[in-house]
């Protein structure tokens, strides 16, 4: 065991999981680098790539664990319980490998929670090992997304709780991400937690219209080719013109003119996780009725071909309500699943597309969207979606699904909408884009309310407030 000694100049970061969509947990280094000046390490997998402010800042080093195997498909499930008891034995020796030996000894660990089987364990067991203080950073529950798949009633998930309740509670120090959760924490865990807001950081902010242009340009084969066959945006649009004038869906340039274009479509952006706590059922559903709502509020003839109407509309006609573009981006495990379904869907007015953006072109996607759409629910009914806050940070307008505390976060018809059904979801995009791009007067009111937002708080800000004392009060004790 190491000897107490002297303050380090060190913190740790840990999360069992992805480190380039981990995006609060970026931001902490971050912090931790710029405004405690501490050397950070951050042991996490790797996977997606983090944002270059933090591949390029110096003071922070990044060490990425093995990925552990997915379960094969077509394995008998009496087996599922053994690989559930192996793989956390495998993990716990895997981080106290890194936390013990291959990174120096820090002053302060911070892990992520979720997950907390069995991350809060090495990290506990480490900290005692290298006489650092240790952190939680609550993001939601753990035992509440076991349940999602295997039911609150499960053994496995009351053995979850447990550990997540005892090892949380052994913690130094706690954050957390909402006011309903600090309760829950203070009630019924016995844990006491400093509120710290998701905020966005400084590269979340509107897009200008050349910054706009220019990554239409560079997603221009993204978002002009279909996952079906055809449909409203792929139609009729020509390629590339030369390297003097481009063309996209949203905009043209010629000279050194840029002009958005009248007969564009709105641009909806939706981040998703493709997992069972968001419902993408519910924004196909609100896409069909948008469909055929709009048809029928302008009479038109269902003998009408698809392709007649796409090449008037790619002629420049406008019309009282657009055509929308969903942009959905993430990764996860039901994406294949509604792709297929998008292929079969048919629509005249509406269009999906799905990508991963670099960290650098996901905030310039929402700086260059109309509206923002969230799907997440809370396993917990406790957190929030960090997406709002991004798209907030972006002066970008949200429709999001209601639940408990998602009015701690959006402010109904000030900086976005709640939804409760795909009927709902459909009427909101109804009112919002009648009139779209110019006569939308809904639309610029909840914009202005998103801009105000974004202009009032930004990470550095929350996080010197809110966190950087309780890190340097846990780190002093823990020196004494």
């Amino acid at each position: 065991m190491a000897a107490k000694g002297g303050k380090r100049g060190r913190a740790c970061v840990v999360v069992l999981g992805d480190i380039g969509r981990s995006p609060r947990m970026q931001y902490h280094a971050l912090s931790l680098a710029r405004q405690v000046s501490l050397e950070v390490d951050i042991v996490a997998y790797g996977g997606s790539e983090p944002h270059s402010a933090v591949l390029e800042h110096q003071s922070i080093h990044i060490h990425k664990m093995q990925q552990w195997p997915t379960f094969p498909r077509g394995v008998p499930s009496i087996l599922k319980p053994l690989v559930l008891l192996i793989k956390p034995v495998i993990q716990v020796l895997v981080l106290l490998w890194f936390l013990c030996i291959k990174i120096p000894a820090p002053d302060v660990f911070l892990v992520q929670n979720p997950p907390s089987v069995p991350t809060l364990v090495a990290v506990k067991w480490a900290s005692w090992l290298r006489r650092s203080a240790f952190i939680v950073d609550w993001h939601n529950f753990g035992y509440t997304l076991l349940a999602l798949s295997l039911g609150r009633s499960s053994r496995f998930v009351a053995i979850y709780r447990w550990f997540e309740r005892h090892f949380g509670k052994m913690a130094d120090g706690s954050l957390c991400v909402t006011r309903a959760m600090q309760h829950e924490l203070a009630q019924n865990w016995g844990i006491k937690a400093t509120v710290l807001y998701d905020q966005p950081p400084e590269f979340f902010r509107p897009a200008s219209l050349e910054e706009k242009h220019k990554l239409f340009c560079r997603l221009d084969k993204s978002l002009r080719k279909p996952l079906g066959v055809q449909d409203c945006t792929s139609t009729g649009t020509g390629e590339m013109l030369n390297k003097d004038i481009n063309e996209t869906v949203f905009s043209t340039l010629v000279g050194t003119d840029i002009t958005s274009k009248l007969d564009r479509p709105a641009l909806i952006v939706s981040s998703t996780s493709w997992t069972p706590d968001e419902d993408f059922g519910i924004l196909l559903e609100a896409a069909v009725m948008y469909d055929r709502r709009v048809a029928a509020i302008l009479n038109e003839d269902d003998s009408i071909q698809e392709e007649a109407l796409w090449k008037e509309m790619q002629s420049g006609k406008q019309y009282l309500y657009p055509r929308l573009l969903f942009v959905i981006t993430g990764k996860g495990p039901e994406k294949e699943k509604y792709e297929e379904k998008i292929s079969r869907l048919h629509l005249k007015r509406v269009a999906f597309r799905t990508m991963w953006l670099s960290a650098e072109d996901y905030p310039l996607l929402l700086g260059s969207a109309d509206l923002g759409v969230c799907l997440h629910t809370s396993s917990s009914g406790l957190d929030l979606p960090m997406k709002v806050v991004d798209m907030f940070g972006c002066g970008l307008p949200v429709c999001a699904v209601s639940y408990s505390c998602i009015k701690e976060l959006v402010q109904v018809e000030k900086n976005g909408l709640l939804f409760s059904s795909s009927s709902e979801l459909a009427d909101e995009l109804l009112m919002l884009f009648k009139g779209f791009p110019d006569a939308c007067d809904s639309l610029k009111g909840l914009r202005n309310g998103a801009l105000e937002m974004s202009s009032s708080r930004r990470w550095a800000t929350e996080w010197e407030e809110h966190a950087k004392a309780l890190i340097l009060e846990v780190i002093s004790k823990n020196l004494d």
